[in-house]
């Protein structure tokens, strides 16, 4: 046994090297992904938060990048365990879903299939076993709840940003090569997927794109950051979206932290949000912590869900990949106990992989109100008092 485990940190010492090694020679692996004028958010060779980046740039854990690749390869970071493998039921959706009927189904991590108006929508497509380069990163533990080959007919795909578990190149060809769908992301991040031969409208925040009358798609502001590699990091821009429909828009958050927390009133600006999709996971990456800078965690998710006064929340970033420290099943929970904290206005909950949700009509109010971060935190730690009596 002490030799499996030596080969294998003797693996991982190899692989960490590696890592290194690409840090020394940023002119092999960096990339531009994109050229134009300066802006509030890009200095003319890399883009930022225009509310400021420190938080996005602080290490995840103590000891360095070399430190925390070191643990998260060999294990050895006092992570919680999680299953090797979650049971999902996988579903096979509707060809169309026609007029203000909507139905959303979770295919797992930051994908969603939205069904409505006749369009078939698809949020940052993964199917790749890990999210990583070369084979390698976090391995998923559930299966797509709905299998490539069952997916109907897409016709609009938006990709937030160039990370590895939200810009699968494999899943964006298939679905080119099969579908031929439209293709929207932010700044930058059509190089990258154009790299396998896929095309993409690539556009700033704010800037629109018209899919057919009634309905188009915002690129909108939001707070993370952007690598492929190491010495690539925010040559491309990150976004969330929204989607602009009749009856109420969707609202897709990609992947972000808090930053100010503005950006989701930006966003509910351009329209009632009919539906919201908003990662609760990977935000606890030291113990005891309850967020991170490039990612929200249920406490500020519901945050969101009330700045954007939206009708209904789908959780998702959680559950298919494991990120950070915690536990497989706690961003549900602590989400449910969020909302408790908040009154419940609206309907935010989780949702089973691979379940068609029939999402209802805009109720305008749903989620009048404003829960303070000191609210939230004192009333979590009251329900976690309790609940350990």
């Amino acid at each position: 046994m002490r030799i499996v485990r030596r080969i294998a940190k003797g693996l991982a010492l190899i692989l960490i090297l590696i890592g290194l090694a690409a840090t020394i020679v940023p002119h092999y692996l960096d990339r531009i992904y994109y050229e134009g004028p300066e802006s509030g958010h890009y200095d003319g060779a890399r883009f930022f938060n225009p509310d400021g980046d420190a938080d996005t740039l602080r290490m995840p854990t103590r000891g360095g990048r070399g430190g925390f690749l070191w643990r998260q390869l060999t294990g050895d970071d006092g992570r919680p365990a999680w299953p090797e493998t979650v049971a999902v039921r996988a579903s096979r959706p509707e060809p169309r879903v026609e007029g203000q009927r909507m139905v959303a189904t979770w295919i797992g991590h930051a994908t969603v299939l939205v069904q409505t108006q006749g369009l078939n929508i698809l949020t940052d497509p993964i199917y790749a076993e890990r999210a990583g380069p070369f084979g390698f990163g976090p391995k998923r533990v559930a299966k797509p709840g709905v299998a490539f080959d069952d997916l109907p007919k897409i016709d609009l795909v938006v990709i937030s940003h160039n990370h590895y578990d939200h810009l699968d190149q494999a899943a964006l060809k298939r679905l080119w090569q099969r579908d031929r769908p439209l293709v929207v992301t932010s700044l930058g991040n059509d190089s990258v997927i154009g790299q396998v031969g896929v095309p993409a409208t690539a556009l700033d925040w704010g800037r629109e794109r018209v899919i057919k009358p009634g309905v188009s798609v915002v690129v909108t502001r939001n707070h993370h950051w952007g690598s492929r590699w190491f010495a690539d990091r925010n040559r491309a821009l990150w976004s969330s979206f929204v989607v602009k429909l009749p009856g109420g828009n969707i609202f897709f958050a990609g992947d972000t932290g808090m930053g100010d927390g503005r950006w989701p009133e930006e966003a509910a600006r351009l329209g009632p949000v009919r539906l919201a999709l908003l990662p609760i996971g990977a935000f606890r990456f030291v113990p005891g912590q309850m967020a991170a800078g490039s990612h929200i965690g249920p406490p500020q998710a519901v945050q969101i869900f009330e700045r954007l006064g939206a009708s209904t929340a789908i959780p998702i970033h959680w559950g298919t990949f494991r990120l950070s420290y915690e536990g497989y099943d706690t961003p549900p929970k602590l989400l449910d106990a969020a909302m408790r904290c908040s009154g419940e206005r609206g309907h935010f909950a989780a949702v089973r992989l691979g379940e068609p949700v029939e999402v209802g009509p805009f109720r305008a109010g749903s989620t009048a109100g404003r829960t303070s971060d000191a609210a939230m935190q004192a009333c979590l730690h009251t329900a976690q008092v309790r609940a350990l009596r």
